[in-house]
């Protein structure tokens, strides 16, 4: 997927309506940063960050992340997610998303024997100051494609 495809994300939806917004792609697709401004409309009734729009900072990417490290032969989709909110969000927060290589070689490893794999990835949600608002688990589901060499 071409670098100006993930920057799209930018005005996708979503993303665009909760004030999310794509900062940085590495070369190699193996680390996302994102970001989001507090907004009269992306807030909650006490005026912190709404919850749903923390969760879908870190929604899809690890999924993308894989999809585009692994390439077509492998199918991957989202099993479980999990996000606990740590203290209130105001102000600019971001998140970083980082998949190791080790992480997918161990993937990449059991899924090419044959096994579905449910790697976890962790990602945190932070303020301005570098502090830890929210942590988000996901939850993830690998296997070969059929006929993949």
């Amino acid at each position: 997927m071409p670098k100006i495809r993930w920057l799209l994300f930018n005005f996708w939806g979503p993303f665009f309506g909760a004030g999310i917004r794509l900062r940085r792609v590495s070369s190699d697709f193996r680390e996302i940063e994102v970001s989001m401004k507090l907004y009269f409309w992306n807030q909650n009734y006490l005026g912190t960050h709404y919850g749903g729009s923390l969760y879908s900072m870190a929604d899809p990417f690890y999924v993308l992340m894989l999809i585009q490290n692994l390439g077509p032969g492998y199918t991957v989709w989202d099993k479980a997610a999990k996000i606990r909110f740590l203290r209130p969000g105001r102000g600019r927060v971001s998140a970083t998303f980082h998949l190791s290589e080790e992480k997918l070689a161990e993937i990449r490893d059991l899924a090419d024997d044959g096994k579905t794999v449910e790697p976890m990835f962790m990602a945190e949600v932070v303020n301005e100051e570098g502090l830890v608002i929210a942590e988000v688990e996901k939850t993830l589901y690998v296997r070969r494609k059929n006929g993949s060499a």
